[in-house]
């Protein structure tokens, strides 16, 4: 069932949702996390860092939602980068534990169906962290992606590409591809926890979580 928790600032948020996290690493030490990027997760991965550091992480593994296409993993843009550098290191995982899409030319006809075996061999995804962008997207899926959507190849949006142009020297080498989980991936996750910070963000959550089930409303997908 669906609660959902209106807290004063993202701090407290982040507080609160690596609570749940380190509680269910201390019940379950070889737990499966869903990871989220952006800037959204950063408090959580911030707190989380302060509450494992009595816990036993060794066994634990992680799933990032998506990878930019045709980026090295040493780009420091790759999801694969941001992941090891914002919670691989900081949480003490091990890497080798820790996967993201790949993104790499040569593989990409077969990454996604390779990545939702990856996920199905370790057991799916025990808690999903996820983001919501003002236009209802969850991951790369954009509006029109549809809730039995897995792991594939998407274009990005012209939109996309121009919020992502902060993160790279140019707008111009944002890449123009991304291989994302799909909705109906992460609705297999036991648990979703999606966070939301600020009044842009308002009328993607209302959609969400109030609006109806529809493509054209990405987020709507955790209603079901």
């Amino acid at each position: 069932m669906a609660e959902i928790v209106i807290l004063p600032d993202a701090d407290a948020a982040g507080s609160l949702v690596a609570r749940e996290i380190a509680a269910l690493i201390a019940r379950t030490p070889d737990a499966v996390l869903g990871l989220a990027t952006g800037s959204t997760p950063l408090p959580v991965y911030r707190a989380l860092a302060r509450l494992v550091a009595d816990l036993d992480v060794s066994r634990v593994r992680g799933f990032a939602l998506d990878e930019y296409v045709g980026l090295e993993p040493g780009h420091p843009e790759s999801y694969r980068a941001v992941i090891t550098r914002e919670v691989v290191e900081p949480l003490g995982l091990d890497p080798d534990r820790v996967r993201t899409p790949d993104g790499a030319l040569e593989g990409i006809a077969h990454a996604g169906a390779d990545y939702e075996r990856a996920i199905a061999e370790a057991g799916g995804v025990d808690l999903q962290i996820l983001g919501i962008g003002s236009d209802g997207h969850i991951g790369f899926n954009e509006p029109g992606s549809s809730f039995a959507s897995l792991t594939r190849v998407k274009t990005l949006t012209a939109q996309t590409r121009r919020d992502n142009a902060r993160f790279f020297a140019s707008p111009g080498d944002v890449p123009m591809h991304c291989i994302t989980q799909g909705l109906g991936t992460i609705l297999r996750a036991r648990h979703l926890v999606l966070l939301a910070f600020g009044e842009g963000k308002s009328a993607a959550v209302a959609g969400a979580v109030e609006g109806p089930l529809a493509a054209s409303v990405p987020g709507s997908a955790i209603q079901l």
